[in-house]
């Protein structure tokens, strides 16, 4: 059924705001199966590990260590969701960090949207072991 919903969407004509809406709840749903199949199962100490990886924070650092393997198109995609005109941003993070984060939603939001799977795995990925790396 999601596959039907996710085909009549198309991937280019949404904004920034929309694509880091939906490349944000994508990336959550990937770090918490990943979680699980780590077999992490106490809600405490998944969302515990799970803030690790989903955080602006995180995201930022995610985005400095891939923005040169990026391709023009998903540079342009990650200025959108960089530069879209917010309203807010969560005070637990700073804003520049904030709206990295919102641009690497919206990459991963637009590859997930335009079906280009083996580029959205490649990239996430990537992004667990610089996270993990981190560590």
């Amino acid at each position: 059924m999601l596959e039907e919903y996710i085909k009549k969407i198309d991937a280019n004509s949404l904004n920034g705001s929309d694509l880091a809406y939906i490349g944000d709840a994508y990336y959550e749903l990937y770090i918490r199966s990943y979680l699980l199949s780590l077999g992490y199962t106490k809600p405490e100490e998944l969302h515990k590990l799970c803030i690790n990886y989903v955080s602006a924070k995180s995201h930022a650092k995610i985005y400095e260590t891939i923005s040169e393997i990026l391709t023009e198109k998903e540079k342009n995609v990650f200025n959108r969701g960089k530069n879209y005109n917010y309203k807010h941003h969560s005070r637990s993070t700073n804003v520049r960090d904030y709206l990295t984060s919102s641009g690497f939603e919206a990459v991963v939001g637009y590859l997930y949207v335009s079906g280009q799977n083996d580029r959205l795995n490649e990239i996430l990925g990537l992004s667990l072991k610089i996270i993990e790396d981190r560590k």
